[in-house]
């Protein structure tokens, strides 16, 4: 897959070319020579998105309750009770999500 690189000069100067480029790999823009954002086609886009499941996904939860707080006991509690390694590695996924989507805001 080809990444393509231009200026956002280049990029406001040919839009064509740029979303051409991004139908066989990301494009990525740069601002003052530094990257600063990456064009894809909306089919890779939504590609990479549906790797990502939410916490109430991943739990199984019924839809609906994605609004519903919850607290973590800690991590070394948590991790005694388990039994499977899986449930460690899914853990950490999840902490990893939310401390993630903390700093969002």
């Amino acid at each position: 897959m080809p990444v393509t690189t231009l200026s956002s000069r280049d990029l406001n100067a040919d839009l064509g070319r740029a979303k051409r480029a991004a139908n066989d790999g990301p494009v990525i823009i740069t601002d003052h020579g530094k990257p600063a954002h990456v064009l894809l086609s909306f089919s890779e886009y939504q590609r990479i998105i549906g790797k990502q499941q939410s916490v109430v996904d991943e739990l199984g939860l019924p839809p609906g309750i994605e609004d519903i707080d919850v607290e973590f006991p800690a991590r070394a509690k948590c991790l005694a009770r388990s039994t499977s390694p899986d449930v460690h590695s899914r853990y950490e996924r999840h902490l990893r999500a939310a401390q993630g989507a903390g700093r969002k805001g």
